[in-house]
């Protein structure tokens, strides 16, 4: 059973057809690329960036990487699709996180004049998907962005954020980045992502082993996302959210897919092994809580989607309090008034 085939009702741009791929080169910057183990000051450490990096490294080096590519296209697709709805142009862009090129391969060079991408992994940045705009290669860390203020007209970032340390510093540093009137568009995954492998795991180890240890790494809740857009200085809030649901053959299937994406776990706390016999009890679990009626077990993905713009005086501001000709109390008076000038007519 193909992997694509997986995947239920997602449209996705095609590609231009022809196109040849543009990448201007690879470049690595010592500056972007935090040494393993540092964060900021204040940030709390839950994640072993250098297994991140190892782990997307991995799966970038696989003879089908494509195989596993299935869930971050579709969300790159969509991500695309919110860039295409501004009527603008944007003459540089900036993709944080960006793995093979997940976002770039859905935009065309009439909407985007230059693309940089940054990667932890070197081999993901090696093996991008054909594009249709000129693209530059960056290898840095996503908390530790190596451009100038003020540089990107447009900043991008599809199911990576989710793995940062220090998510409000990540934001500053896309914040900084942007020109005035500049957006950022991202996506990452949300607090019910996985919710039926975290059940799972977590009665088997429970009834197996007497207690259980995170298996699935803790994600932003959507309550906190558009705080910490604001907090890093965003304006004219954006945040939806969406639910990817994928069937899977069996639970083991769903957690090698996900070794392929580069997504295991890579939190700090994790526990290095799980018994066998735990393992095949969680499969067990598994198919009996969620199974499918062709045998097959769902995995629900949940992606925030959020926008966010860089203030510029000339965007539209909200009015200064006290200054409204109409209370809110004469409001329900708009009613009468229409029908009695229809009434007049």
């Amino acid at each position: 059973m193909q992997r694509l085939g997986r995947l239920w009702l997602l449209w996705r741009r095609p590609p231009a057809a022809g196109v040849a791929a543009r990448n201007l080169g690879l470049r690595e910057v010592a500056s972007g690329v935090s040494p393993p183990g540092s964060t900021s000051p204040r940030a709390l450490n839950i994640f072993d960036r250098d297994l991140k990096r190892k782990q997307k490294n991995w799966a970038a080096r696989q003879p089908e990487p494509m195989k596993f590519d299935y869930l971050k296209e579709a969300v790159g697709s969509q991500i695309a699709d919110r860039v295409y709805d501004i009527t603008r142009n944007f003459s540089l862009a900036l993709d944080v996180g960006c793995g093979r090129g997940y976002i770039a391969q859905h935009l065309n060079k009439e909407t985007v004049g230059k693309f940089f991408q940054v990667d932890i992994a070197e081999n993901a940045l090696k093996n991008t998907l054909e594009m249709e705009i000129p693209t530059v290669s960056v290898l840095a860390d996503e908390e530790f962005l190596p451009f100038k203020e003020n540089t990107f007209d447009l900043v991008v970032s599809s199911l990576s954020l989710h793995w940062v340390n220090d998510l409000p510093r990540a934001l500053e540093q896309i914040h900084y980045v942007l020109k005035p009137d500049g957006v950022f568009i991202g996506a990452m995954f949300g607090g019910d992502t996985l919710y039926e492998l975290r059940c799972s795991l977590q009665l088997a180890e429970t009834e197996r082993e007497g207690g259980f240890s995170p298996h699935v790494s803790p994600f932003t809740a959507v309550n906190d996302l558009g705080h910490l857009l604001g907090r890093a200085g965003f304006n004219t809030l954006t945040v939806d959210t969406d639910e990817i649901q994928v069937n899977y053959p069996g639970m083991f299937e769903l957690m090698e897919d996900l070794q392929g994406m580069g997504e295991s776990n890579c939190a700090w706390n994790r526990k290095a092994l799980l018994h066998r016999d735990t393992m095949l009890a969680a499969a067990a679990v598994y198919r009996e809580m969620y199974r499918n009626e062709d045998g097959s077990v769902p995995a629900t993905y949940q992606i925030y989607y959020m926008i966010g713009w860089k203030y510029h005086d000339s965007q539209a501001r909200p009015a200064e309090r006290g200054s409204a000709t109409v209370s809110f109390g004469e409001l329900g008076k708009i009613n009468n008034l229409m029908s009695q000038g229809k009434t007049s007519q």
